[in-house]
């Protein structure tokens, strides 16, 4: 079992969290990734009320957080009520400020944690009050920035380790198996955010076709992109992009935003209705570069036992090998 201030402070025994993936990380999948000792988070994404409350239903009796996006909370801050009510085991809040929740937070005794995509905002997270902060790289699928994990994440550790010790740091980008997390745990985090792996699991709300489509793909075949938000309509800030995999829609259109908007009810119409059908080859699949570390399907508790076990088998087997075994 691999021992760290996370496992500690959450009562764990695995360093792992779900991404609280919107549409996809249901109360099923964060029910199953908790009862594998791990910690569950219900992706709340836009915000949909009734969604929401589907979702803490379906996770049952188990102990599990929610996720929310920030720049849409502020646009219905009573949404965090409604999650609050729930008496979720820890808030997320990403791509936004979080300083105006942080306080409604406290007084709830529900820790924060903030997902960060530069340096500049794990310090924001750290004065407002975050208690655990996600460093997120670039290779993760669905919204993010630029910096890559294989930075990012050290370079946070060492401004948090002078400036706020007590703060958990976690890594999220290209997390997919026990090399991921060994090699996070390495690089100063206490453990790690995972999202495309987990998406792939059979609790995840994916449909077979996209989850078919991701294990079909390697990393080369996602991009960055804003041409899904424009077809739905979502005004992103505008330094997220998203990494999808790459099919027509975005061939046709990502080189050319102008052309979209005005065509922007029709390929809309197109686009929603691939959604809603669950079909890659019309909407877009979120996933992210690891898709190419992704083969099957398996139970969410099954992909945590596997990854840290993976893990632990590596970083003993590397002391070993170097001689770090006392």
């Amino acid at each position: 079992m691999i021992r760290t201030r996370l496992t500690d402070r959450f009562d764990l025994e695995h360093p792992i969290v779900s991404a609280p993936m919107a549409f996809a990380a249901g109360g099923r999948l964060a029910a199953a990734v908790t009862h594998a000792r791990g910690l569950g988070l219900i992706g709340g994404g836009y915000g949909d009320p009734e969604w929401l409350k589907g979702a803490f239903k379906d996770a049952g009796n188990a102990r599990v957080g929610a996720g929310l996006i920030t720049w849409k909370l502020a646009e219905q801050p009573e949404v965090l009520d409604l999650v609050l009510e729930r008496d979720p085991a820890v808030m997320f809040l990403s791509f936004g400020d979080p300083a105006p929740f942080a306080p409604k937070m406290r007084e709830a005794g529900v820790p924060l944690i903030c997902q960060v995509q530069s340096l500049r905002d794990a310090q924001h997270a750290v004065e407002v009050g975050a208690e655990v902060i996600v460093a997120q790289g670039a290779e993760a699928g669905g919204h993010g920035e630029k910096r890559a994990t294989f930075t990012i994440v050290p370079e946070v550790a060492d401004w948090l380790a002078t400036h706020a010790p007590n703060t958990l740091l976690l890594a999220a980008g290209g997390v997919a198996d026990g090399r991921g997390l060994a090699a996070a745990l390495m690089l100063g985090a206490d453990g790690v955010l995972v999202g495309s792996r987990l998406w792939a699991s059979a609790e995840a709300e994916v449909s077979e076709a996209m989850t078919d489509a991701a294990i079909a793909s390697t990393g080369d075949h996602t991009i960055r992109s804003t041409v899904m938000d424009r077809a739905r309509y979502l005004d992103w800030p505008e330094r997220y992009t998203a990494r999808v995999l790459q099919n027509a829609f975005t061939q046709r259109w990502h080189n050319d935003l102008d052309g979209l908007m005005a065509k922007a009810a029709e390929e809309s119409e197109k686009w929603i209705a691939g959604w809603t059908a669950g079909d890659p080859e019309r909407a877009n699949t979120f996933v992210g570069e690891s898709a190419g570390l992704i083969n099957d399907r398996p139970p969410a508790g099954e992909i945590i036992e596997r990854m840290s076990a993976e893990a632990e088998s590596l970083m003993t087997g590397t002391a070993t090998r170097y001689g770090l075994t006392g």
